[in-house]
């Protein structure tokens, strides 16, 4: 398995070796199923704030309940490795709960991102409980508008027609 993805336990080690290094980590999490360019630009914007970049990544069971039959596409462990493959991306954790609660724990950032189809009230509450006791910033990106896997689905489907 790639050397970037890791479990919950490894993130929460890392992540205290990276602040008592006096470096800032950057957590975001998500589906990221079926990569797209809106992805990219996200997890690259991300990254630029700050040293590191950890994604949390909701496991199989975790996207159908949010997604739907049907979803995901790729199996956890090809999205994860698939992430991990990006420069941008230095830590990849698969999670399985629907909310990143546990995984923010663990990774304890110094800033949290998530897209503009957000705000700083939208987030799940208990999210950002645990974003306020570890004194985490949130920081929205602006959402890339036109792309996103739902469409590419769509858009997939109504071409094989």
């Amino acid at each position: 398995m790639n050397a970037k993805i890791v479990d919950l336990e490894e993130l929460s080690d890392r992540s205290e070796n990276l602040r008592a290094a006096g470096k800032k980590l950057v957590a975001t999490n998500g589906c990221f199923d079926l990569l797209h360019v809106g992805h990219i630009r996200y997890l690259r914007a991300a990254r630029a704030l700050g040293d590191l970049l950890a994604v949390g990544l909701n496991n199989d069971r975790s996207v159908r309940e949010l997604k739907g039959s049907g979803r995901p596409i790729m199996t956890e462990i090809d999205r994860a490795e698939i992430l991990a493959a990006l420069e941008c991306v230095d830590l990849v954790t698969i999670f399985p709960e629907m909310r990143a609660t546990r995984f923010l724990a663990a990774a304890r950032p110094a800033i949290y991102v998530k897209g503009s189809d957000y705000s700083s009230e939208t987030l799940n509450e208990e999210e950002r409980a645990a974003l306020k006791e570890i004194g985490a910033e949130i920081r929205l990106i602006p959402f890339e508008a036109g792309h996103s896997t739902s469409r590419l689905i769509e858009q997939i489907c109504k071409n094989r027609s």
